[in-house]
């Protein structure tokens, strides 16, 4: 499950990359911007783009670090004060999920003995202690994702043609879009045809809205 969340997230930070990136090089390329001003504007954005994300999901998830090191240091405490209650505590919650009380009173003694705040970590606090929030890994992570996703409508600014700039970024970056909606609907086990349409969709608006406001700019100017 681990690995399905990171493929999600990941799937999550490429579709950004692509959307956001496309419907900027669109919108300069549709307000009349010259190649080399398309290709700036594009490789600024992944760049960009690239550092909001990292820092956006640093901060983030540094948040949710002190959160569950907060909660771990309170519950340390309470099973220092109070081992007794602690050990109740938890065997209270495995009779609730079901369990008879004598069996519930022999899981909890044994797993209080084994590392009781793992133990509690796990079942009272919902977190696994080996798979806390790591800020730097997920910004990084963030990061990269974003700019996978963003390299592939900036390469396709380069390997064509002007004259063919705004139909070809469009077209590769649908296709992207479809490619991903694909993985990221079999990641979390849904329809594929379904995610991989409504991704495109929302992608193909993007960047039809953004390429609008560029023409009309780019007229008015």
């Amino acid at each position: 499950m681990d690995r399905v969340g990171w493929l999600r997230a990941a799937v999550l930070g490429a579709n950004d990359g692509i959307v956001s990136t496309a419907s900027l090089i669109l919108g300069v390329a549709a307000a009349g911007g010259g190649s080399g001003e398309i290709a700036i504007a594009g490789t600024a954005g992944l760049v960009a783009g690239a550092m909001s994300m990292a820092a956006g999901e640093y901060v983030s998830v540094s948040a949710q670090a002190d959160t569950e090191a907060a909660e771990l240091d309170r519950e340390r405490d309470e099973l220092a004060a109070d081992p007794a209650g602690e050990l109740a505590e938890l065997a209270g919650i495995y009779t609730a999920r079901g369990v008879d009380d004598a069996t519930a009173l022999a899981v909890a003694t044994q797993l209080t003995g084994r590392d009781a705040l793992a133990a509690h970590a796990h079942d009272e606090l919902a977190m696994t202690i080996g798979t806390r929030a790591r800020p730097i890994q997920a910004a990084f992570a963030s990061a990269a994702s974003f700019m996978v996703g963003a390299a592939m409508p900036v390469l396709a600014v380069f390997v064509m043609p002007a004259a063919f700039v705004i139909p070809g970024v469009a077209g590769a970056s649908l296709l992207f879009l479809a490619i991903l909606g694909a993985l990221g609907a079999k990641a979390g086990e849904a329809a594929i045809g379904r995610g991989s349409f409504r991704v495109t969709v929302w992608g193909a608006f993007a960047m039809a809205v953004t390429a609008l406001i560029g023409r009309a700019i780019g007229t008015a100017v």
